[in-house]
């Protein structure tokens, strides 16, 4: 192997060896930034960790919304089959109301209660996000044609 060729090939390794090192920094990244999707029986089955941030989907429990002072509220999410508290202070979009589905962000706390920092409503009568609808399809509780 001549002097060219060598130079060549060690150019072509330490362009893999880079491309494998970004690729595993961007991967990690992604990791570290990922907020997973959980029903209130998944959070129930799995045993989330406190402090963990996850987006938690369902249905807004019937008679389960309390106004607390200024804009704190407590509700409860239900699935069907489990059923997850939420705290949330904050203005809640205009369409929340029970029995509507919702997703909210935050985290679980160590009573295992969920404080939400933020919680969105279906914006019509059609869509809602995929995930919950899987989840409600699955404890048998998903209307065809919405909730």
């Amino acid at each position: 192997m001549n002097a060219k060729k060598k130079r060549r090939l060690a150019f072509a390794a330490a362009l893999v060896a880079v491309g494998a090192v970004l690729a595993v920094i961007v991967v990690y990244g992604l990791g570290q930034n990922t907020m997973y999707f959980r029903s209130p029986t998944d959070i129930a089955e799995h045993r989330i960790q406190p402090g963990v941030s996850i987006r938690l989907g369902g249905l807004v429990q019937q008679g389960s919304v309390a106004h607390g002072k200024g804009a704190e509220v407590r509700f409860a999410i239900t699935d069907g089959k489990s059923t997850v508290p939420v705290n949330f202070s904050g203005v809640l979009p205009a369409l929340f109301r029970e029995g509507q589905g919702v997703v909210t962000t935050g985290a679980l706390n160590e009573t295992g209660t969920f404080v939400a920092n933020e919680v969105l409503a279906k914006h019509d009568e059609k869509y809602m996000p995929p995930e919950v609808v899987d989840s409600l399809k699955r404890s048998g509780h998903w209307k065809e044609g919405g909730v």
